[in-house]
């Protein structure tokens, strides 16, 4: 699409496009908040599925783009280097917290804990799906793509079964954690976002999902031509502006449900998010003709085991729930900042060696 175009204005393009997308994701998550608790579709499997792809669609865009452009490089670090940073918004979130316990220890629940277990899984299947043949796929489907498919799918089903009560005392969550009911957050969103009725939601959730696909189409072709004319990688980039980029509205959403006080919808976002980039390895086979997991580097197992590292952090915070803050942010995401920042310095000495 911008093929010849030089940095400056191709930078132009993909802060315009990351803006637009930050903006448009606002009104994704509160329509589609809206729509849910008018319909009740979220409390079903379908609807889980149908709110986890509206709410990634600067994801879905960029993946159809780059699998339709042959350059799958800059998807695959755009989905595991986005787990990695947007398991970091949970710093972010947990610095927005004015005083008191930090974040884990309010949103302490043991369905968290199942949410941070299953991002462990899926991640743990994309490591695997590396070291299966190439050419070990059958209508365009790889196994371990589909397999991550079938585990997102029942890791649904038995987290939001879990939601409905857990056999442990307060149903699995935590003495001493956030005061109003989980959702909380969720509906006051959708209360403002329905004030106009069913029809001005609709067209809301129109405008902001088309204004997503192509600002995700543009952020992925023009910063394809800012890695080009860097001569950054297609991982490397995907992995840091890229992805840092599509994870504005996280936390816009996430400050948002932390300023209300329901701190354990702001936790189980990210995760959700991050349980289900992964699910659009199997999209981008289907468009590109192969199976995706086999092609991944050295550098994006990488990122898959950083993504894994901080999550395993935050779950340990979760169940252990500690209370020691340093400086702003809580001693779990104290550790899970030093960790990524290591991360990355490795990470930036083992793509310049690549």
């Amino acid at each position: 699409m911008f093929a010849g175009l030089s940095v400056v204005p191709a930078a132009g393009i993909f802060l315009a496009a990351a803006i637009a997308v930050w903006l448009a994701g606002l009104w994704l998550s509160d329509t589609t908040d809206a729509l849910e608790r008018r319909f009740g579709f979220g409390e079903a499997l379908g609807g889980l599925i149908v709110l986890a792809i509206a709410t990634n669609l600067p994801e879905v865009a960029i993946t159809t783009g780059a699998a339709i452009s042959g350059d799958l490089g800059i998807a695959i670090g755009n989905i595991l280097g986005g787990i990695a940073i947007q398991t970091l918004v949970l710093v972010a979130l947990d610095a927005g917290i004015r005083g008191g316990p930090p974040l884990t220890y309010r949103s302490a629940s043991l369905v968290l804990v199942l949410e941070g277990m299953l991002v462990i899984a899926i991640l743990v299947v994309v490591v695997m799906g590396h070291f299966l043949p190439r050419m070990l796929f059958v209508a365009r489907v790889g196994p371990a793509e589909l397999l991550i498919v079938v585990l997102w799918v029942g890791g649904l089903a038995l987290i939001a079964q879990a939601r409905n009560g857990l056999p442990w005392q307060a149903a699995g969550n935590a003495p001493g954690g956030q005061e109003v009911p989980r959702g909380h957050a969720a509906e006051m969103r959708a209360r403002s976002a329905v004030a106009g009725g069913t029809a001005r939601v609709f067209g809301r959730l129109a405008i902001a999902s088309a204004v997503t696909l192509v600002a995700g189409l543009l952020l992925e072709q023009s910063g394809e031509q800012i890695a080009n004319g860097l001569g950054v990688s297609g991982i490397v980039f995907g992995a840091t502006l890229l992805a840092a980029s599509t994870a504005l509205p996280e936390i816009s959403t996430g400050l948002a449900s932390v300023r209300m006080g329901d701190y354990q919808l702001a936790v189980s976002d990210i995760f959700g998010g991050n349980a289900f980039l992964p699910v659009l390895f199997l999209w981008a086979g289907l468009l590109a003709g192969r199976a995706v997991l086999p092609e991944i580097t050295a550098i994006d197992i990488y990122l898959t085991g950083l993504g894994i590292l901080l999550t395993v952090v935050f779950v340990w915070g979760l169940v252990a729930r500690p209370t020691r803050r340093i400086g702003p942010i809580g001693i779990d995401s104290a550790l899970a900042l030093a960790l990524y920042v290591l991360g990355m310095i490795g990470f930036a000495t083992f793509a310049g060696s690549a």
